[in-house]
């Protein structure tokens, strides 16, 4: 099956300020600038202080473009800015519907409540594309140019999700979720062997999406988490796993009634990280969602084996799972991006995920204090994240998480543009009027703000409204007027 998808026929340049994380706690601006595109959706070059009469004259002849082959896209003075696509590194396309619908329940009885009912009801084929369309696009909107998506254990409806991401433009890797037990009847793999086969189906679908390299989509191996599986289901996805070298996602380590039922359903296993790594599942191509009650020792293991973990800070607090502390696995060397966890959590976009690491940071800090026998103690302030770290894990972090590193995530020469136009709207108006009901915009400004003010008050006021267009691989996905 081959799914169309239009093509990109022209170069292009983009001119005026570019804000990327350069390392972790460090922003990069790149203000009066221009970064070149070629048709293929690869940067191919960026040059400093460059208005549009310069890069005709110096930059087209260099690249062998002419001027009819080039479209041009400018940033408006200070109030817009480019800045790399958000890369969602968990999130359930089969859950958004019941966003932000939590009832009384936490994790365990959730899943029961709405979750496994409305990821079963998308085996009806209209409904799914229904569901999964307005995701993506909602995503996009949002500037999630890249998502790592769990779907449902039926085959048509993963197939088309991954159709829809493909034909949408949105990078993705779209799991078909395996789970042979924990659920009710009705939304169970018969077997390991039967999972397998259908997860085979589905990487076979996506191979023929017309993408062999699965440059835009790809599968991804996605055992539902530990306790829904058995033993010999992790068994045969990690033979599976060794024999394609797919990347793998999963849960670990949300909720503390789950550690408990991980404990008697593994009960030779010494933790929840050795059951993965006893079925040999933990590697450098898993992504393991939550981690947040980890002990110290598979904290150790995780970073040993090169697994990954996506934070998932708004549905960690809406579920009252706790808090993940990510500054110490960032410490132990483990790779971390954010994750929206729809529909644990409750909010698509990635931007506000980013707002709530940086605030629940502050949490572990304050629980430390509290705990403390000094009176005097400061805590450990080194758990707190920064605006400019929880940006790097939104976009360079999240990349490293997917394997993607080399590919997106900054602006760099040989990086594809996933990228997005971000506006923050016009300065309010110096003489305002007391009777000046008009909003200026979702982000107020005032015009003194420094850059790092700006996109600080873009993190924690910011929205969709201020995402104007995205584009991946080059190709513009969404646009905002």
């Amino acid at each position: 099956m081959t799914v169309s998808r239009p093509g990109k026929d022209k170069n292009q340049v983009f001119l005026g300020t570019f804000v990327h994380s350069k390392s972790l706690g460090e922003l990069e601006y790149l203000h009066n600038a221009a970064v070149c595109v070629d048709a293929s959706g690869k940067i191919v070059a960026i040059e400093p202080n460059c208005n549009q009469q310069k890069a005709v004259e110096t930059l087209y002849a260099g690249l062998g473009w002419t001027l009819d082959d080039v479209s041009v896209t400018v940033a408006r003075d200070s109030r817009q800015f480019f800045f790399p696509g958000f890369i969602d590194t968990h999130i359930h396309a089969s859950q958004y519907p019941n966003a932000g619908i939590f009832g009384k329940s936490t994790l365990l009885d959730w899943l029961n409540t709405y979750t496994f009912p409305m990821e079963a009801s998308l085996s009806d084929l209209a409904k799914a594309r229904r569901v999964y369309t307005r995701c993506i696009r909602r995503t996009l909107a949002n500037g999630t140019t890249t998502a790592a998506y769990y779907a449902t254990i039926d085959v048509a409806a993963t197939n088309l999700l991954a159709d829809l991401c493909y034909a949408m433009g949105q990078r993705a890797f779209v799991g078909r979720v395996c789970m042979d037990r924990l659920g009710p009847d009705y939304y169970l793999d018969e077997s390991p062997a039967q999972a397998v086969a259908a997860t085979r189906a589905t990487i076979e679908h996506i191979r023929a999406l017309g993408d062999r390299d699965f440059a835009l989509v790809s599968p991804i191996i996605t055992p539902r988490f530990a306790p829904a599986c058995s033993s010999a289901m992790l068994d045969a996805l990690a033979a599976l796993q060794r024999a394609t070298r797919l990347p793998m996602q999963t849960h670990i380590s949300e909720n503390v009634r789950e550690l408990a039922l991980v404990r008697r359903l593994f009960p030779g296993s010494r933790s929840y990280a050795d059951v993965y790594d006893a079925h040999g599942l933990l590697n450098d191509r898993m992504v393991l969602a939550h981690a947040v009650h980890l002990s110290d020792v598979e904290v150790d293991l995780v970073a040993d084996r090169g697994a990954k973990i996506a934070h998932c800070p708004c549905s960690n607090s809406a579920l009252a799972s706790g808090i993940a502390p990510v500054r110490a696995l960032l410490d132990r060397g483990i790779q971390v991006g954010l994750g929206t966890d729809v529909s644990g959590g409750y909010s698509p976009s990635i931007l506000e995920a980013a707002r709530q690491a940086r605030v629940v940071s502050n949490h572990l800090i304050a629980l430390d204090k509290s705990s403390s026998s000094s009176e005097d103690s400061d805590g450990d302030d080194r758990a707190k994240l920064s605006v400019d770290e929880v940006l790097y894990l939104a976009t360079r972090g999240g990349a490293q998480v997917l394997g993607l590193a080399d590919k997106v995530g900054g602006f760099e020469v040989g990086m594809q543009w996933d990228a997005q136009l971000v506006d923050l709207g016009a300065a309010v108006p110096e003489d305002i009027a007391k009777d000046d009901y008009a909003m200026h915009g979702n982000v107020d400004l005032f015009g003194w703000e420094t850059w790092d003010e700006r996109v600080a008050k873009w993190v924690f006021s910011g929205d969709d409204r201020n995402t104007k267009k995205v584009w991946v691989q080059g190709r513009l996905v969404h646009e905002h007027s």
